[in-house]
């Protein structure tokens, strides 16, 4: 199983980022999946979910209106593209896969990605 993010790098306040989230060894398209920050010094950040159908999605109030959650199942790649960033956004962007399968006692699934570097700074 792998989630490798890519597209992280420096950009100026007000710029656009797009990251990528490429999985691999489990059927993306029955998963959720979210991105979940971490700027240096503090706890992780829920940033934004996308129901495994990619018909649903949900995000943060701090990025609500600048960024957008899609995925391709097709290609089992979750995208996030962030506009209007601010030096606020600077983190480590993980994205996460997580589905619960099975009753009465669910059992969960959950994968991490390495993350990438978002630095928004002039």
């Amino acid at each position: 199983v792998q989630l490798v993010e890519s597209g992280g790098g420096l950009v100026q306040p007000g710029g656009s980022l797009r990251l990528s989230c490429a999985a691999s060894g489990f059927t993306f398209s029955n998963y959720a999946v979210s991105w979940v920050r971490q700027a240096k010094g503090k706890g992780l950040e829920w940033i934004s979910t996308v129901n495994n159908g990619g018909g649903i999605t949900s995000y943060a109030d701090s990025v609500k209106g600048r960024f957008t959650i899609a995925r391709d199942n097709a290609k089992n790649t979750l995208y996030l593209q962030m506009n209007s960033l601010k030096p606020e956004d600077t983190a480590v962007y993980y994205c996460n896969a997580d589905r619960w399968v099975g009753v009465p006692e669910p059992t969960q699934y959950n994968y991490w990605g390495q993350g990438t570097q978002v630095t928004v700074s002039s």
